[in-house]
Order: structure tokens, then C-alpha cells, then sequence
């Protein structure tokens, strides 16, 4: 674990994985300490700003965490509703040697975790995919993937909260209301969080 000063009041944790991202996010968020204004997941860091003064609370609880993240403390489950008719559909199943209906099941069958956030608001990058799912992205991105869009790249599947650019494979859509700005908390999917999808008729 490398700590990178950022200013005056936030410190970034560099880690070599995303277990240990979720290890490290886990352990401040557990800590419930009130210096912590904000803390962000990535790939391989987790930035945590704290209020004035904060820093060397933050230092003793990373100074105290485990790399090792225990998922069974994780409370909220979000449940998912897709329907798998996504145009990529047929090509993940040829790449993957299966039929639709046993990617379906595959997608359906694995409980993901929200590794981090990002690339556009409400984005949840989820980790948990099955082996035969990961695949790369496509060769050309779409200019633009209709909101809803559930998808899977790399080690990843996500649902698009809204209309962008992307280059995943589009398996299927859902109707969920990914990112809401005028909810309270505007997005659905926050790190820790587990999540399902639940296959429609």
C-alpha cells in the first residue's frame, strides 16, 4: 500500500488490485470516522479527502486495514431486471463456445460487487463476471449505446445509465433507474454494493 499526499486534506492509497481496492474502501467506510468527507474507488487507488485537520485519523485506520476484504460484511443487494436481447448477445455466445440462453444464465446465475464508479455518472463498474463472459471490447465502439444497455468487458459488466459512446458488448437493457439526479442519492449502484440481474420474459 503506497499513500500519495493530495494537497492539503486528502491522501490517495495506491494498491495492486481490485480486491484490495475493495479491502482498502471497505476498511475506511467500516471505520465510520466523521474526518472523512469523501471517498472515491478506482482501479487500483481509493482517494479519501478529509475534513481539516483529518489526515492523521485517516493514517492510523489505513495504517490499521487489512488487503484482505471479507465480502460477507456487505449489506445492500441490488436486484437488477434485464431483458437479454442485446444485439451483441449472439457474439458473446459464439466467443464463448454456449448458447444465448446459457450466457443468460451464466449473467444471471453470479452475484457481482461495484468496484468503483466512473466514465459517466451512475456508471458502476461490477466485478464477479464469469470466466466465459470476459471478453474484450468490440474492435469499434458504437458512437452511441442506448441507456439501459447492460454489457460485459474485460473483467467487467455494467448498465449504461444514459446514452454515451462505448465499445462494450451489449447483451441486453433494463429499465432501472440507474442515475437520478434529483434523488437524494442520484445514483442506484454505489462501491460495496452487491447486485443481481434478474432475466425478463
Amino acid at each position: 500500500m503506497q499513500l500519495r499526499r493530495c494537497g492539503t486534506d486528502a491522501v490517495l492509497v495506491e494498491v495492486d488490485s481490485l480486491d484490495e481496492v475493495e479491502a482498502v474502501r471497505a476498511a475506511v467506510a467500516a471505520a465510520g470516522s466523521p474526518d472523512v468527507v469523501e471517498l472515491v474507488p478506482a482501479a487500483r487507488t481509493v482517494l479519501i479527502v478529509a475534513r481539516p485537520g483529518g489526515l492523521p485519523s485517516i493514517r492510523r485506520i489505513l495504517a490499521g486495514a487489512s488487503l484482505v476484504h471479507h465480502p460477507g460484511t456487505d449489506s445492500t443487494e441490488v436486484v437488477i431486471p434485464v431483458r437479454y436481447d442485446g444485439p451483441d448477445l449472439d457474439l458473446v455466445a459464439d466467443t464463448a463456445g454456449l448458447t444465448t440462453a446459457e450466457v443468460v444464465e451464466l449473467h444471471t446465475g453470479a452475484t457481482y460487487r461495484v468496484a468503483f464508479c466512473g466514465f459517466a455518472p451512475g456508471f458502476a463498474y461490477l466485478t464477479g463476471l464469469p470466466e466465459p463472459l470476459r471478453q474484450p471490447r468490440l474492435p469499434s465502439p458504437r458512437t452511441k449505446v442506448p441507456a439501459g444497455s447492460v454489457a460485459v468487458a474485460g473483467e467487467f459488466t455494467a448498465a449504461y445509465p444514459r446514452a454515451t459512446p462505448g465499445g462494450w458488448r451489449l447483451i441486453g437493457r433494463t429499465d432501472a433507474p440507474l442515475f437520478d439526479p434529483c434523488r437524494p442519492t442520484p445514483a442506484l449502484l454505489a462501491p460495496g454494493h452487491r447486485v443481481r440481474f434478474e432475466a425478463l420474459p
